[in-house]
């Protein structure tokens, strides 16, 4: 069996919290499945039209889209009196790096986006 070499030092406190509070966001079925879908139709969306590819209520959405904002997985943009929600690629696209650094693989270079 291969030998792993690991790093003497820790991942550094504020990194941590952040990777920590995406893993979070992604812990919930209903949020991977929403960021999947805005990913995949790749533009802004209203919250109804979210509802009905998700098939839970406003409320229960709104909520999700909430945590998803807060760790800007997903963001927000004013359309006159609604809101429509789009994937923000640039922090989804840091996500699988997240998961390689608490996996111990090396850490890339931080990109200041997320």
């Amino acid at each position: 069996m291969k030998d792993v070499v690991m790093a003497d030092e820790l991942l550094d406190r504020t990194t941590a919290q952040t990777y920590a509070s995406w893993f979070r966001a992604l812990a919930d079925p209903t949020r991977v499945q929403i960021v999947e879908y805005l990913a995949r139709h790749a533009r802004p969306m209203s919250v109804g039209e979210i509802v009905t590819a998700v098939g839970l209520a406003q409320s229960t959405v709104s909520q999700h889209l909430k945590i998803l904002t807060e760790v800007r997985f997903v963001l927000v943009e004013p359309a006159g009196t609604a809101r429509h929600y789009r994937i923000n690629d640039a922090c989804v696209g840091c996500f699988p790096s997240a998961a390689d650094v608490v996996m111990g693989r090396p850490a890339p270079s931080p990109n200041g986006i997320c």
